[in-house]
């Protein structure tokens, strides 16, 4: 007994001893994992590189970190020409080939052909006519009103034939500010859309696709919220690995789901036109029942159609991908009118309280679900690709992180931008009020709308002698312009709402990220590492000159 309590006693001072060194014991193993971390990582870089040097794109890169650690770390690369220069040179040079510069070793392609660049435009259009208006807007608007939808929109896409034939340049409404404004307004714009606009546009088409998916299923209740959000990130996540993957795969899934969608209308068409021989022309003769002439509500009603034609200016997006960029752009001109023809049917042949199917198809009405289903994800796709685009152009001229500018090594697409764009929208699903989404971009959109045309009417003096394959009378965008200021004002004058001042402060916001990061040129601390670290884990690697160079 004695003996036990002896050695007990002795292991006590051996137990304190340990506990004394254990600190420092601590401290070198904490030093040998932080060696072991560094070690792998750079072997981990090492290899990346020898990949890369393989593959021809070391130069590259190590010419993208020499410009980054220079002067200029924020803005338009030195050779990488802007609008203003690509405005000013000969058609037939700028759209000649449609490769990438012989001396370039990664660009985007000329991959977009005349097929893919008008489903661009029909399958976009065609898929916001089935998304639910917004809750504040009237959802049936007055017959006046239903009539004149298409009128801003055609003549808005006659004016940005021009501005793309005249700036053969991606963009849209960034490149066209940037070439008459100068930073500040593209800036404002890149930041509204990128942030809000385009994500909160894909989100609204993967839930509205979600829902009539889930409910083909659930026919006999409400389906759950949560297996429409679910579905409908999903969605997003499928879309943009197809965009990230291959252009010509996505430009093939738009192909594919613009042509069953064009078959759906076929069926409608066919079946409006029976029906209306038949002589089921009551609801035309009710068609202005409930028509006001009140200032503000006019403006309203036209809201919720106008966002049903949204999407006629999607090519002016893509424009250096573009095989045959004026031929494309002129073509959308007679594009743009053909979604009235559907909308006025559907609304023509149905009361507020029975769906077209169900009046019209009978026994057959399960097919007009799938149908909207096969729409919306065409629609989804199209967005996706051209809010990629966006992004990317940004994101090259110094208005966003220059990670979002980067393309695949391998696979020529901007990649980061395009899961840049899914994460915000991804975000944006989780709340699923596409009401209030559709209101804040309904208001902000013809905001820039009539930016653009405004664009237009300054470039009539400051750029008169650069070639225009294509001219519209100056009378439309004038009127285009007063569309425009009377539907942002009109509702803020007869119905103020809380959204409106909302959307205007998210635009002013935006005045506290540029001065200092692209006014002022400043960079945050570590994000050349951060820039690094994605540009490894991605593949992606700087441009140095478009297309059109």
């Amino acid at each position: 007994m004695n003996h036990d309590n002896g050695r007990k006693k002795r292991n006590i001072p051996g137990e304190c001893t340990v506990r004394r060194v254990c600190p420092g014991y601590l401290r070198v193993r904490a030093r040998v994992c932080v060696c072991v971390c560094a070690r792998v990582r750079m072997c981990l870089r090492q290899w990346i590189s020898m990949r890369w040097e393989k593959r021809g794109l070391l130069r590259t890169v190590q010419g993208h970190e020499s410009v980054q650690g220079g002067g200029s770390p924020r803005g338009r690369r030195q050779n990488v020409p802007g609008p203003e220069e690509q405005a000013e040179r000969k058609p037939a040079a700028a759209v000649a080939g449609g490769a990438p510069a012989p001396n370039d070793a990664v660009n985007l392609e000329r991959r977009v052909g005349l097929i893919s660049g008008v489903a661009l435009i029909v399958g976009t259009m065609i898929g916001e006519l089935c998304y639910p208006p917004p809750p504040l807007f009237p959802p049936f608007p007055p017959f006046f009103c239903n009539m004149h939808k298409p009128t801003p929109p055609t003549l808005g896409a006659l004016c940005y034939v021009e501005l793309g034939c005249m700036i053969p340049s991606s963009g849209a409404e960034h490149t066209y500010f940037m070439t008459a404004f100068g930073h500040l307004p593209a800036f404002l714009f890149a930041w509204v859309s990128i942030i809000i606009l385009k994500p909160a546009m894909l989100a609204i088409i993967c839930l509205s696709f979600s829902k009539y998916l889930v409910e083909a299923f659930a026919s006999d209740c409400e389906p759950p919220l949560t297996a429409i959000q679910l579905l409908g990130a999903l969605t997003i996540v499928l879309i943009t690995f197809i965009n990230s993957y291959s252009v010509t795969l996505a430009t093939k899934v738009q192909n594919i789901f613009t042509a069953a969608k064009l078959l759906a209308i076929l069926i409608i068409v066919v079946g409006g036109a029976v029906r209306l021989i038949q002589g089921n022309t009551q609801y035309l003769a009710t068609g202005f029942q409930g028509s006001t002439a009140s200032f503000g509500d006019i403006a309203t009603a036209f809201y919720s159609g106008l966002w049903a034609y949204d999407g006629w200016n999607n090519l002016n997006y893509v424009t250096e991908e573009l095989k045959k960029p004026y031929t494309l752009i002129d073509s959308r001109q007679e594009i743009t009118p053909e979604p009235h023809v559907l909308n006025t049917l559907i609304d023509s042949l149905t009361d507020h309280d029975s769906t077209f199917g169900n009046r019209v198809l009978g026994w057959a009405a399960f097919l007009m679900p799938l149908a909207v289903t096969l729409s919306t994800f065409g629609a989804a796709n199209g967005t996706a690709f051209t809010s990629g685009r966006l992004c990317f152009v940004a994101a090259r001229e110094g208005h966003m992180v220059d990670v979002l500018s980067y393309v695949h090594a391998k696979k020529l697409t901007p990649s980061p931008a395009l899961l840049f764009n899914a994460f915000i929208a991804l975000m944006m699903v989780i709340p699923s009020d596409i009401g209030s989404l559709i209101d804040f971009f309904s208001f902000t959109a013809w905001i820039f709308y009539g930016g653009a045309m405004l664009a237009l009417i300054i470039m009539r003096r400051t750029m008169k002698d650069v070639p225009r394959p294509y001219k519209v009378p100056i009378v439309i965008p004038v009127i285009v312009l007063v569309i425009s200021i009377y539907l942002v004002v009109g509702p803020i004058i007869d119905s103020p709402q809380i959204e409106y001042l909302y959307a205007s402060l998210f635009i002013l916001a935006g005045l506290v990220f540029y001065f200092p990061f692209v006014y002022f040129k400043k960079s945050v601390p570590g994000m050349g590492h951060l820039t690094t670290f994605f540009q490894l884990i991605l593949q992606v690697v700087p441009t140095d000159t478009m297309p059109d160079a």
